[in-house]
């Protein structure tokens, strides 16, 4: 594989306190655990609630529901974090 991949996270609104919007707040740690393995992740709101896939060269390698990623953080602890990274690295 080659060292970088253009990632693009794509992911919907989702339900907090009664507000359903669009949030980056627990795709910070996706986000820190993509960059720290050389990849660069571009983010894309999408109209699917609660869904975060990521599409690296046009085909979907991974999705999750966006409420199973951990608030915060660096993403070093979050399991998903982990398995998404592996699944972005078996894209090629």
């Amino acid at each position: 594989m080659p060292g970088a991949a253009l990632v693009y996270v794509e992911y919907g609104p989702y339900d907090a306190c009664g507000i359903v919007e669009h949030r980056e707040s627990r795709l910070h740690g996706l986000q820190a655990t993509l960059t720290r393995n050389g990849h660069s992740v571009q983010l894309v709101q999408v109209k699917d609630w609660n869904a975060v896939r990521l599409v690296v060269n046009g085909e979907c390698v991974f999705k999750c529901d966006i409420a199973a990623l951990d608030y915060g953080g660096d993403g070093k602890l979050d399991e998903l974090c982990a398995q998404a990274a592996e699944c972005v690295s078996k894209a090629y």
